[in-house]
């Protein structure tokens, strides 16, 4: 379901590295915090250094895999984020989306994207991958995702950002998904909930 019983929205936000300390997951924090700035919002984080996800081909009996299947396929929308790393998105950004079977619990979803990269293009690569891979597998990607180059000066050691115009960016990719859900995802389930009472 999109909405639960007590009228929240859930968005899942993927983190897509394991690295200790990694600049994904400083951006990541302004995502989750702008999210739980919204009343109506519930935000599930997921977190797959967590997490025990079998690689493709292996069994897919994993209680971590049936977990992730479980908070993406309530969620109303989306957020991966990324590193580049070596010109394309993460491994373990991949592992999370073939953990989500087939036909994938990301079609129809709205799904935002945000890369973090060391370089001066930022993760343009990556992001550009990142939504060919999730449009095939059905999912609905949004326009205008967020790549932040330059991350290593962008964030210090206690995950502060640096540049207020940058924090406006990551921060507007929660708040952009929000709007399409609402304006898109809930009047069509609230309908749907209507018709069936």
């Amino acid at each position: 379901m999109i909405k639960r019983k007590d009228g929240h929205i859930r968005i899942a936000v993927v983190l897509g590295s394991v690295r200790p300390g990694n600049n994904t997951a400083k951006a990541v924090a302004l995502v989750m915090d702008e999210l739980a700035q919204h009343s109506d919002v519930v935000a599930d984080l997921v977190d797959p250094a967590q997490m025990d996800l079998p690689f493709p081909g292996r069994s897919s009996e994993s209680s971590s895999a049936a977990k992730l299947k479980e908070t993406l396929g309530a969620a109303a929308g989306v957020i991966f984020a990324t590193p580049e790393y070596h010109g394309g998105f993460s491994a373990v950004t991949k592992l999370v989306i073939e953990n989500l079977g087939f036909p994938s619990g990301l079609s129809g979803k709205p799904v935002s994207l945000l890369g973090v990269a060391a370089g001066s293009i930022g993760a343009i690569k990556s992001l550009e991958q990142l939504r060919s891979v999730l449009s095939h597998v059905g999912a609905i990607v949004l326009p205008g995702p967020v790549s932040v180059a330059g991350v290593r000066s962008v964030f210090d050691k206690e995950g502060n950002c640096l540049d207020p115009a940058i924090e406006k960016r990551i921060r507007s990719l929660a708040t952009g998904l929000l709007d399409y859900v609402r304006q898109h995802s809930c009047p069509r389930i609230a309908l749907e909930a209507m018709v069936r009472e």
